[in-house]
């Protein structure tokens, strides 16, 4: 089940504390979302894009590495892009949504550590994941997150109606 909905007027001791209630918002709407589905409609694409909803839950998890992990903290991290291969989101065979909502959920705990850790106005770490500009800050680093979590739910909304004609949140 959704964390519920971080209502606007809810009050919240922090900008980050309202960025973080919204990031754990939108990661339980996607894993929600994953819950019941059979593995292979996880493993199948239903769009010309060919993503799969397995392929887009590593990639949200890698999202999240590379922008606080790699980038606002300016840690090496061995395989940034280990969620495409050829270009493309891939889930190898022996992974499964059990051990990638663990994924997820580990890299959601560092965010919240990293996050409660630091101001939302320090700039991030200069590292590779900043080659030609100024590290942003994390307030900015959460929002891309934000908008990256809201977009990729709304794609798995659509996909998830295809498969069983399940909508909303």
């Amino acid at each position: 089940m959704s964390v519920p909905f971080p209502e606007p007027t809810a009050p919240r001791p922090s900008r980050a504390e309202v960025l973080l209630d919204y990031l754990d918002y939108f990661r339980s709407v996607i894993i929600d979302k994953l819950q019941g589905l059979p593995d292979h409609e996880l493993r199948a694409s239903r769009l010309g894009s060919r993503w799969t909803p397995l392929g887009l839950l590593k990639h949200l998890t890698y999202v999240e590495l590379r922008w606080i992990v790699w980038g606002f903290a300016g840690r090496p991290v061995a395989e940034p892009w280990g969620d495409s291969r050829d270009g493309r989101w891939f889930v190898p065979e022996h992974e499964s949504l059990p051990e990638l909502v663990d994924a997820l959920q580990s890299q959601a705990a560092h965010t919240r550590d990293v996050v409660e850790a630091h101001d939302l106005s320090e700039r991030g770490a200069p590292g590779p994941r900043w080659p030609d500009a100024e590290p942003a800050t994390l307030e900015r680093v959460l929002l891309h997150l934000l908008q990256e979590y809201a977009r990729h739910a709304g794609h798995l909304d659509i996909v998830r109606e295809l498969i069983d004609g399940r909508t909303g949140e």
